[in-house]
């Protein structure tokens, strides 16, 4: 049986984004962290996009009103391929 806490059933749902980066061939360990992402490993330049893309991604939503926890599945992925195709331009 699976014990339940009196605060378990108050606490707010909380969503994260994480990003890893798999293509560190220079054996520097990258690790950051925000207000509702982690990102770690990558190269240089693949941590700095996922950077770019995690802090794009809170602005676009705070512009709208919404956080990480309000956005449905399918409105995040629409805001991310928003951001990435702005990125890669």
């Amino acid at each position: 049986m699976k014990r339940v806490r009196p605060t378990d059933s108050k606490q707010k749902p909380r969503a994260h984004m994480l990003g890893v980066g798999l293509d560190n061939t220079d054996g520097d360990k990258r690790l950051t962290r925000g207000e509702n992402y982690t990102l770690v490993g990558g190269c240089e330049e693949t941590h700095a996009v996922m950077q770019e893309t995690a802090i794009k991604v809170n602005e676009t939503l705070k512009r709208k009103g919404k956080t990480l926890e309000e956005t449905s599945p399918e409105e995040f992925r629409d805001v991310l391929f928003d951001v990435v195709d702005k990125i890669r331009r």
